[in-house]
């Protein structure tokens, strides 16, 4: 199976797509320049790993490119190693890192199989459609990109790391992030009152977590989930230090000995089916979270390290990224770094339509009355 290469044409007018860039939330309209596959229709050995669809639009002659990988085979720095490069192709420029593809000698055979070690019991959905067929779940799901200045990231950093002890190594951009998003959906969510256990799935590049680090280069996906735990009703009347501090908890779990173990238990296991979620996951119950035993609520992604602005096939950089076509339902989370490249971020959520107002409210509330205090 090939790369099936889509050359498409639009008479509408570019802001019937984007709106206003970066303020217009994502929507399913993306659907029309980012080329999908029917997984449920398609047999396996048909189903491409690279969709590529490029749309002109001839009101203003810009182009959109459109582009969709298996999630399986590759990772996000994976992904973008490979735009990156790509772009060099088409500017006759060489290779800047070559990519490193024996598996064989970057997974060892380790210890026997076990699983990951985790200590939490199962969690409840805290879906209002808990109770619903999956299809339900996904319809009153809304969508809102968000966007800190730099002086607001770092006013978040600082209230994350009041009260961190001398020995404690301060928290970072994305865990001080990480940790208030987790904090504002259980506000939204209204769990102020309700012991409540709520798991946030976090996504770890497992490459320099490895003994020894895999190797530069390396092309594949080595990204592991882990889960922080908590009680909602702490996460919400604590300091917010407490919240990101569950996240850092859960990354640090992230060992050589973690990805390792969790390499050789799905290697081991006689049926991946649980594991998998490209069929068109309808909610975070869906996705294959390694993790055993648990089910968390909401998962966030960081692209904040990734080279995603800059794409330059020879016409320039490009106008606009949009991660697109992300998996639409509640608790999907990315935090990316602003195009302006001045420290700023944008966090593209989606969530259950009735929370979404109040999460950006508080989104935005609790930082601005922490900077009115100092």
């Amino acid at each position: 199976m090939g790369v099936p290469f889509i050359e498409a044409e639009s008479d509408s007018e570019l802001d019937e797509y984007f709106g206003d860039l970066y303020a217009a939330p994502p929507s399913l309209r993306y659907d029309k320049l980012v080329p999908n596959v029917d997984y449920s229709t398609t047999p396996i050995h048909e189903r491409p790993l690279l969709l590529v669809q490029l749309t002109s639009f001839s009101s203003c002659g810009l182009v959109c490119l459109g582009i969709s990988m298996s999630h399986t085979v590759i990772d996000g720095y994976s992904a973008f190693h490979f735009l990156s490069e790509w772009t060099r192709f088409a500017r006759n420029k060489p290779l800047e890192t070559v990519p490193f593809l024996d598996r064989k000698a970057a997974f060892r055979a380790g210890d026997p199989p076990l699983a990951p070690t985790i200590d939490n019991p199962p969690l409840p959905s805290l879906s209002i459609h808990a109770d619903k067929d999956k299809k339900k779940k996904g319809k009153s799901v809304a969508s809102a990109i968000l966007k800190l200045s730099k002086d607001q990231v770092e006013r978040l950093k600082h209230m994350a790391n009041e009260g961190r002890g001398e020995t404690t190594r301060a928290y970072t951009r994305f865990e001080s992030l990480a940790g208030y998003i987790w904090r504002c959906t259980c506000k939204a969510r209204k769990h102020r009152m309700d012991h409540h256990p709520t798991g946030l799935a976090i996504y770890v590049d497992a490459r320099s977590r490895m003994k020894p680090p895999l190797p530069k280069g390396y092309f594949g996906n080595a990204a592991v989930d882990v889960i922080a735990t908590g009680d909602a009703v702490e996460l919400v009347s604590k300091p917010l230090g407490f919240a990101v501090s569950r996240v850092r908890e859960a990354i640090e779990r992230v060992t050589d000995a973690y990805v390792r173990s969790t390499i050789n238990y799905l290697k081991n296991q006689p049926d991946l089916t649980r594991f998998k979620d490209i069929d068109e996951p309808q909610s975070i119950d869906d996705l294959g979270f390694t993790s055993t035993g648990i089910k968390p609520d909401q998962f966030v992604v960081s692209w904040l390290t990734f080279p995603i602005y800059g794409v330059d096939f020879g016409w320039g950089d490009e106008i606009y990224f949009d991660p697109g076509t992300y998996e639409h339902f509640d608790g999907a989370t990315f935090i990316m770094p602003s195009p302006s490249g001045d420290g700023s971020v944008i966090v593209a959520l989606d969530l259950e339509a009735p929370y979404m107002e109040t999460f950006k409210e508080d989104f935005y509330r609790d930082i601005h009355n922490s900077m009115k205090l100092n």
